[in-house]
């Protein structure tokens, strides 16, 4: 099974049909209007498609809640929100990360560009759409660390499309300063057994999977914010 399929991963809808969705802009899910945290501790915030949603898992076994529990394993003080929306794209994203921003969290992990690879949308707007959430949130919330996460492109669009959709990710983060993490299914997508039935979400061993790759990247920055 090739990225082409596992790509379809980010641009399905919760409720389980095969097309993909519009962008949507979700309902603030606290009173304050912004992503619900206690405020009680740091908050890490995952903005990103299906992939960090949790496409059909439970809540606490998407990628987001592994992280949670890795971070109170080693002590850390911080709480993780999970603000996936199935089907955005990089455009449906800053259309909302001036909510996300409301909580001025201390750490922001930007995880999009699939469904913009998935419909072959021009590599120069998705990098544009990227660096805008890049610098609205500098100027919303600038003591908020930015984390990039890589994406893949689709192998059916060609060799040239391929290069520059994955030349986006290295250059924003360098540009900007950014830490990257790399494609996070890397060692998951084409493998069946990690994987849900329709092959291209991952299962709960799959999505452990998932954090593992994260966690590597993201740990020894949420070490060096204490």
């Amino acid at each position: 099974m090739g990225i082409a399929i596992i790509l379809l991963a980010a641009c399905r809808d919760s409720g389980g049909g095969g097309a993909p969705v519009r962008d949507r802009a979700p309902q603030p899910a606290a009173t304050h209007g912004s992503v619900p945290v206690s405020g009680e501790r740091p908050a890490v915030v995952f903005l990103g498609t299906s992939l960090t949603a949790g496409y059909g898992l439970d809540p606490d076994s998407a990628y987001p809640a592994v992280i949670q529990r890795m971070i109170d394993s080693v002590g850390l003080d911080y709480e993780v929100v999970n603000a996936g929306v199935s089907g955005e794209s990089s455009a449906g994203a800053l259309r909302r990360i001036d909510w996300v921003l409301r909580a001025e969290p201390a750490m922001l992990v930007i995880e999009t560009g699939a469904n913009d690879g998935l419909r072959g949308q021009d590599p120069d707007s998705i990098r544009a759409n990227i660096q805008a959430m890049i610098d609205r949130a500098r100027e919303k919330s600038p003591r908020t660390t930015l984390v990039l996460a890589a994406m893949e492109a689709m192998p059916n669009l060609g060799a040239d499309y391929i290069r520059r959709f994955r030349t986006i990710y290295p250059a924003l983060a360098g540009a900007n300063q950014v830490p990257l993490l790399p494609f996070i299914l890397e060692g998951v997508a084409g493998n069946d057994s990690l994987n849900q039935d329709d092959g291209i979400h991952p299962n709960s061993t799959g999505a452990r999977l998932v954090a593992a790759n994260v966690w590597r990247g993201l740990q020894p920055l949420l070490v060096s914010r204490r």
